[in-house]
């Protein structure tokens, strides 16, 4: 017969496998049954079947993305798209619009990562634009004064530049290392992921869309041009919720 000590090292080990497994079972759950988060996850348009990616099926566009690829598997992935060879102020909102999503998360923010997937091969001369008012343009939406909005939608146009003198106005005292410190990682697709992500929209994707990818690497929600940041972060709380998972 067990002893006390050999009973509770046996619960522990049932409690500890219990904590392991049951989240993956809660994902696949959802994977092989996505009408049981429809009901309450409808601000987007759930994805059936998912589309299983294999994390190895992105490759780094840049040397920051490529140091930081590691950091996708385990975690829910909140994916812009640039389908062409330029981002205009559609394109570019919708990004801003992802990193404030992501801070709107608060605690749970660590269990997220912001992508961005190009479809297109494009000069990093001109995506380094991209990313610079990434870092940059989200200030001026904090403040809500007049001369900052208008700030705004002015640099939301690809052909406006940031110069040095703008960028010490807009990040102030702070950091300057800190303040351009991105965590956005930029990646292209394999061909043949590129092909399934366009056969999900039927051979068109827009400027301004979005996706998100759960932990297991499956796309499983999409999101229009000119999506709602609010209702889009009820769906991922919602997601990260019951998942547990990431």
């Amino acid at each position: 017969m067990m002893n006390t000590q050999q009973k509770k090292n046996r619960l522990l080990i049932l409690v500890i496998f219990g904590m392991t497994i049951i989240p993956f079972l809660i994902a696949w759950g959802l994977k092989e049954n996505p009408g049981l988060v429809k009901g309450t996850t409808n601000r987007g348009q759930l994805i059936n079947p998912p589309l299983s990616i294999n994390r190895t099926e992105f490759i780094g566009y840049d040397s920051f993305s490529n140091a930081n690829l590691g950091e996708l598997p385990g975690h829910w992935l909140i994916v812009n798209v640039i389908p062409g060879v330029g981002c205009n102020e559609i394109c570019l909102d919708a990004i801003l619009k992802t990193k404030q999503l992501r801070l709107m998360l608060n605690k749970e923010l660590p269990r997220t990562r912001r992508i961005v997937i190009l479809l297109k091969e494009i000069p990093q001369v001109i995506s380094n634009e991209w990313w610079l008012k990434d870092m940059l343009l989200w200030r001026l939406r904090r403040t809500e004064n007049k001369e900052d909005n208008a700030l705004f939608t002015r640099l939301l146009r690809e052909d406006n530049k940031i110069d040095e003198k703008l960028i010490e106005k807009l990040i102030g005292g702070e950091n300057r290392d800190f303040a351009l410190n991105s965590e956005l990682i930029r990646v292209k697709p394999s061909a043949e992921l590129a092909k399934k992500i366009m056969e999900i929209r039927s051979g068109s994707i827009p400027d301004g869309m979005l996706f998100l990818i759960d932990p297991l690497g499956n796309l499983m929600m999409q999101y229009e041009a000119g999506f709602n940041t609010y209702k889009v972060k009820d769906d991922l709380m919602h997601l990260l919720r019951i998942s547990q998972i990431g």
